[in-house]
């Protein structure tokens, strides 16, 4: 999957040059090209969103290659297609993409044992990113020899192979013995309640997102007003890609016995500190000093985080609990120009100071949820939570066959067979 995950993020580069290709290319208007683009973000944040749905409903491997095509097919469509029809089509593949990442995330956690999580988020991560620092490159100079019509296409092409070597080497799943269950599964909401440390993560990644996701927006905007161009802004994220190459795994093996919540909030607070550097001026030292602040706090933050909310999901809801976190996890993709953008326009001079507040208070949220006694946690695995209302919960009866330890020794039943109400396997990116 590592490789898959690789191949298609050097290959979706489209994103990076679509407003340029609705511009240039469509010669459409700055404002309807504006729309396209903004329609085709929520489409990718709903897609994030509820991809676990049709996994936990579906199979995550079944997901992940209708998402795929559909995807694939959309890209390759999309030339051809008149401008009124982006509206709609746009928009429904960058769902699909969305569904895709949400799948990955879903397939990871279904397939790698307990305790071995975060590794197997940091190898994922450490592989969409190596793809992208691959296919950001390859994109410009596909699209300086020839146009930005053989990104879409090439784009699409390449997801579609994405699926079909999916479709080989994820296997499929024998189906899952199920067994009767005198009461439906708890909900979503309900098993989230259950979680509040869960709770707490979630909506503090939500604005943490919002917050670092103005490296894409607002901070060239800073940069390029006080006198640093386009190409100091490209080294800045090129010692991004670098430093996490580098670094992600190492860190992630050498903190895998530390509490999960104290390096989430720590990886937090690096990124309120490195928006505050911001406010001493826009100089190289400060914008690398910044650099370096976000991206040891997205080593920080974004794998354990992952891994946390998979260990903690109930087995019925492990899609969806997955793709509440990949949801708030591109929040900022909708939500980080128009917000940071308005407040840069209006009072520029508040922009990082609130930035920086607003992720320390995240990281200060996530390590008090992490305290003793404090992240009450329903359990991974067994039964779904009894609810006090109806009495005693129900024999469990004996585990069905290949259950969730069946992960240890390859996928899960869950890949394929994932009932809502089946316990009988486990059913989350990064940005990346």
């Amino acid at each position: 999957m590592a490789f898959g995950i690789f191949f298609n993020s050097a290959v979706a580069f489209t994103f990076i040059y679509l407003f340029v290709y609705l511009t240039d290319e469509r010669g459409l208007a700055v404002a309807q090209a504006g729309v396209i683009s903004g329609i085709g973000g929520v489409g990718l944040v709903a897609g994030n969103f509820t991809a676990g749905w049709f996994g936990d409903r579906f199979g995550h491997r079944r997901t992940l290659l209708t998402a795929s095509v559909l995807a694939g097919a959309g890209l390759v469509a999309l030339p051809a297609l008149p401008d009124p029809l982006l509206y709609a089509v746009l928009p429904l593949a960058q769902y699909a993409q969305g569904a895709v990442r949400a799948a990955n995330s879903a397939l990871i956690a279904v397939s790698v044992p307990d305790g071995s999580r975060r590794q197997g988020f940091a190898v994922m991560r450490v592989a969409g990113n190596a793809g992208f620092t691959v296919g950001a490159p390859l994109g410009a100079l596909v699209s300086a020899e020839f146009s930005y019509t053989v990104i879409f296409v090439a784009d699409g092409i390449g997801t579609l192979l994405f699926a079909l070597y999916a479709a080989m080497v994820l296997p499929l799943a024998r189906p899952a013995a199920r067994r009767h269950e005198s009461r439906p599964a708890p909900g979503v909401w309900r098993e989230l309640r259950a979680r509040p440390a869960v709770l707490v993560l979630l909506v503090s990644v939500f604005f943490a997102d919002i917050v670092y996701r103005q490296l894409f927006s607002t901070v060239p905007v800073f940069l390029g007003d006080h006198g640093m161009d386009t190409r100091a802004y490209g080294w800045l994220i090129a010692v991004n890609g670098a430093v996490i190459l580098c670094l992600e795994l190492p860190a992630t093996v050498v903190l895998r016995g530390h509490a999960p919540l104290t390096i989430v909030g720590a990886g937090l607070v690096l990124v309120g500190l490195g928006y505050g550097a911001l406010t001493l001026g826009a100089s190289v030292p400060v914008a690398l000093a910044m650099m370096l602040l976000l991206t040891a706090g997205e080593i920080l933050y974004k794998t354990p985080a992952t891994a946390y909310v998979a260990d903690h999901a109930p087995d019925h809801a492990q899609g969806r609990f997955q793709s509440l976190y990949a949801g708030v996890s591109v929040s900022g993709v909708i939500l980080a120009p128009p917000l940071g953008g308005a407040l840069y326009a209006t009072a520029p001079a508040l922009l990082w100071p609130l930035s920086a507040a607003l992720a320390l208070a995240a990281g200060g949220a996530v390590i008090a949820a992490g305290r003793p006694g404090r992240a009450t946690a329903g359990p991974s695995h067994g039964p779904p939570l009894p609810d006090p209302s109806r009495g005693a919960a129900p024999d469990p009866g004996p585990p069905a066959p290949d259950g969730p330890k069946s992960a240890a020794r390859g996928m899960s039943p869950h890949t394929e067979q994932a009932g809502a109400g089946d316990r009988a396997g486990k059913t989350n990116p990064s940005g990346g």
